[in-house]
Order: structure tokens, then C-alpha cells, then sequence
């Protein structure tokens, strides 16, 4: 069975940055801090994407979901589903730009779930595997490539298409490995807990959190390796909101990125100045990175999204 996706908004967090890289120059820790921030956001956002399109996809189909059929769909992507074997799956195949047309996408992500599950009910467990899924950022061309597999638990039970009537829905996401492809070709492992729970306030509102301890570092939402071969952890400090009512754009929370040369704090949802802002409307959001550097001189820059 093939079916068409409808759009569904998606976030993207869109950052520039420049980089190169010089032996024992200062800089050079400064350059990396910001360069992994950018990558946890934009790995981070695109997940997030694909998330909110598997759950557009899964609930479309009245074999996963237990109640009747209806068509839903994601911009620039074509699915098929196969419910006639044992698992389940819904094969996502992009090839063309997502809703807001800032990114395009090739690749696919196959969701499947054991036959004769529901999605509806309580601890459901769903498989989302990448393959070779390349973003591309078309203002400047940067791209990741994201394989590998995760798993979503629907906690609490319920559906989406409900979300009015409940009080809340909950999803777990996680990996012990996504290979992640930057544009610079490195290849890097990263692990995944991700806590999701929706709500409904004027429109869908989407509360994450990091779920994971890593030694004494809680609050986790990824960890692994940089792009430049060293050790990250990346907690969120406080909980990252999604907003319907604002165009789904992410309108505030705090990250910390740590075991690095430095500890990075990125709070998002500011104005230019730097300050928390309600919905700006069409202009950019703004985030802030601080951080410590060589010689305990204190740093940061402010960076539309």
C-alpha cells in the first residue's frame, strides 16, 4: 500500500558558523566549541524532524494504530507499509525539500513494529532505522548523513490525533549508536535518550528532555564523539519547548555540552539582545553560547536559528 504524506512542520535550527582548524592556536578551542554546538543542534533538530514524521506516518495506518485509516503525510517524501509480514514496516522514502524548504533530503527511514501491535497502547515499542538519510542545509550547501537505529516507546499509550482530549502523551527515544556523516566526511557514533511529552495548549506543545546518566553527568540527551575525535556529553539543562502556537520553533531551553576543552552552555529562545522573547513572528529566534576559555576569560556569541 502506498500513500502520500501531508506536510507536517518541522524544526530546523539553522546556524553558521566558519571554521580552520590550527595546531596549538587558542582559537582553535574556541572554534571546535562552537562547531560541535552547532552539530548537537542541528543532529538534534533533524531527529526531531524525522520524529515528528514517523509519528505522521504511523498514525496514518489503521494496522498500526488501531483506529480507522487516514491520510497524512510529509513534504518531499513517499511511503509504503507492509502489513502482510511479520514485523510490520512503513518505509519513508525522501527525495525532495522538507515543508519550509530549507532543507533537502534523499535517503529513507524504515518503522517497523512486531505484527498485531498497536501504537495506541501503552509500552508499544517502535524501531526507526536510518539509511544513508543526507540533509542538506541549502543556504550553504552543509550536510549530515545519519544512519543506524532507534527506538521509540510509547509510554503513556495514546495517540496524537488525540492529544486534545488527554492530558498528556509521552515517548521515549533511544539509541546505543547513530552514525552520524558530517561534510567533512568524519564518521562519528553517538547515543540518544530523548524524553518527548506532548501536551496540548492553544495548539501542541512538545517538552523534551535528556534521560540518560553518564558518571556523574545526568539529564542526558546525547553523547559520544565530536566531529574532531573527542569525547562529548550533552545535557539538557532545562527542557526544550516546541510550540504549535509559535510555527512549531523551539522557544526556549538550555543545553550544556561538556567533557571538552570547555563547558558550552546554550540557552535558546532569545531575542538579538539576548534576552527570552515570546514568538518573533517571521524573524529569527536567537540562541546565546557561553562558555569559559584559556586563561578563565569569559566568551560568547548570540546566533539566529
Amino acid at each position: 500500500m502506498k500513500f502520500r504524506l501531508l506536510p507536517v512542520y518541522v524544526l530546523a535550527l539553522l546556524i553558521t558558523f566558519s571554521a580552520c582548524k590550527k595546531e596549538n592556536d587558542p582559537a582553535d578551542s574556541s572554534t571546535e566549541l562552537k562547531m560541535h554546538s552547532e552539530d548537537q543542534a542541528t543532529v538534534s533538530a533533524e531527529m526531531d524532524a524525522v520524529t515528528n514524521e514517523v509519528n505522521a506516518a504511523i498514525e496514518s495506518d489503521g494496522s498500526f494504530t488501531g483506529r480507522s485509516q487516514n491520510t497524512l503525510s510529509i513534504c518531499g517524501a513517499d511511503a509504503v507499509a507492509d502489513t502482510m509480514n511479520n514485523p510490520w514496516k512503513i518505509t519513508i522514502t525522501y527525495s525532495g525539500n522538507n515543508c519550509p524548504g530549507t532543507h533537502s533530503r534523499t535517503g529513507a527511514v524504515v518503522l517497523s513494529m512486531p505484527a498485531g501491535a498497536r501504537w495506541k497502547n501503552a509500552g508499544t515499542v517502535l524501531t526507526v532505522t536510518y539509511q544513508n538519510l543526507k540533509i542538506t542545509r541549502l543556504s550553504d550547501s552543509k550536510s549530515i548523513t545519519i544512519n543506524g537505529s532507534h527506538t521509540i516507546t510509547n509510554v503513556s499509550g495514546g495517540l496524537l490525533f488525540n492529544l486534545p482530549t488527554l492530558t498528556n502523551i509521552t515517548h521515549d527515544i533511544k539509541s546505543s549508536g547513530m552514525s552520524i556523516k558530517f561534510d567533512d566526511n568524519s564518521v562519528r557514533s553517538w547515543q540518544v535518550a530523548r524524553r518527548r511529552v506532548f501536551t496540548y495548549n492553544n495548539g501542541v506543545v512538545v517538552t523534551i528532555t535528556g534521560t540518560h546518566t553518564e558518571g556523574a553527568h545526568t539529564n542526558v540527551a546525547e553523547w559520544g564523539t565530536t566531529r574532531f575525535g573527542g569525547p562529548f556529553v550533552s545535557s539538557i539543562s532545562q527542557p526544550l519547548v516546541i510550540k504549535q502556537d509559535c510555527n512549531f520553533r523551539l522557544t526556549s531551553g538550555q543545553v550544556q555540552h561538556k567533557r571538552m576543552a570547555a563547558d558550552v552552555t546554550a540557552t535558546f529562545g532569545l531575542n538579538a539582545a539576548g534576552v527570552s522573547t515570546s514568538c518573533p513572528g517571521a524573524n529569527p529566534y536567537y540562541y546565546k553560547l557561553e562558555w569559559t576559555g584559556a586563561g578563565g576569560n569569559s566568551n560568547s556569541v548570540i546566533i539566529p536559528y
